[in-house]
């Protein structure tokens, strides 16, 4: 990288990217959050992998980057759904790379002018939600898909515990509380690894299924964050009409009390405030998405200069 990345630059095209999407939709405010804790999420993985001040910089860019696909999704099809609309991890690097005019510069020129790490950005963005990476990448692009993927995969645990099921899921309480669970979702559960998307089939299926995104954590830091944070108790935690389901919410988290044990070195699962990454780390962030012109005079596809198109941030309680 030529310079340090600079980080103000990259935060107000951030706000001015989302201010063309309706910041009333409780979906998109979902993805605004996400956004600011995925960068701050993969800044404290990468520093406790002592990289480079320029590493954790591109690290930290690749958290604020890597939904920008979401914001378009949900504005097309109300939904987080890619297997029913599109693919959020492609869309957001076609966002940031391709060039739909003709000598237009893309749009992560807006973000960073050195073109140095674009090949790296990109493929950790496009790759981010894939189920498995692919294979032949090199040390140090692997390293940084591990960095956003582990980053990713932590705060959506923080996701499931403080927005509505209706929110992420679009399933109401009502269906959520009475949900069965499948088999195919338990057994994947104890054996230890992620699920497909086809092996969940009922509401309370696709909570475990987020909820087995630990054991696809690369980094004992990310174990720690999570341990620490407390949202992967609060979720084994939650409440169930259906008995059964409760039983097997009950037994899933007597059984990774006793997996934390054996992964995470220092045992830390237990009651703890989330000291690592706090609410006030993200409320500035926030706050400060609001109305503002596009750069420079003229309109774009992604700045939209009428104000109506950016209305002002409510502060969530």
């Amino acid at each position: 990288m030529k310079l340090p990345l600079d980080r103000k630059r990259a935060r107000e095209a951030f706000k001015r990217f989302v201010c063309a999407y309706d910041l009333s939709d409780a979906q998109i405010m979902l993805k605004v959050r996400h956004t600011y804790r995925v960068a701050l999420l993969c800044e404290r993985i990468a520093r406790n992998l002592r990289l480079s001040a320029e590493d954790v910089d591109v690290a930290w860019l690749c958290g604020l980057l890597h939904d920008l696909g979401r914001f378009e999704q949900v504005k097309r099809y109300h939904s987080f759904n890619d297997a029913n609309t599109i693919n959020h991890a492609q869309l957001s690097a076609s966002l940031l790379f391709d060039e739909d005019d003709i000598g237009a510069r893309p749009l992560i020129r807006k973000f960073i002018e050195d073109d140095a790490y674009d090949a790296l950005i990109r493929t950790a963005i496009e790759h981010h939600s894939d189920f498995a990476l692919p294979d032949g990448l090199d040390e140090q692009t692997l390293l940084l898909c591990h960095i956003l993927r582990d980053a990713d995969k932590i705060d959506i645990l923080r996701v499931n515990v403080i927005e509505p099921d209706e929110v992420i899921y679009r399933f109401s309480e009502s269906e959520m509380s009475n949900s069965p669970v499948s088999e195919q979702t338990l057994r994947g559960f104890y054996e230890h690894r992620t699920l497909m998307r086809d092996e969940r089939t009922y509401p309370a299926d696709f909570v475990i299924g987020h909820i087995c995104f630990v054991y696809g954590l690369v980094f004992p830091e990310s174990l720690a964050l999570v341990a620490q944070q407390g949202y992967l108790k609060k979720m084994l935690k939650r409440s169930f009409e259906n008995e059964q389901t409760a039983q097997a919410f009950r037994e899933m988290r007597d059984h990774l009390k006793t997996w934390f044990a054996q992964h995470e070195p220092e045992n830390i699962w237990r009651k703890t405030a989330d000291s690592t990454i706090t609410t006030d780390d993200t409320n500035a962030e926030i706050a400060a998405v609001r109305v503002e012109r596009p750069f420079g005079k003229h309109r774009s596809r992604y700045y939209p200069s009428d104000p109506a198109f950016c209305p002002s941030v409510v502060r969530r309680p």
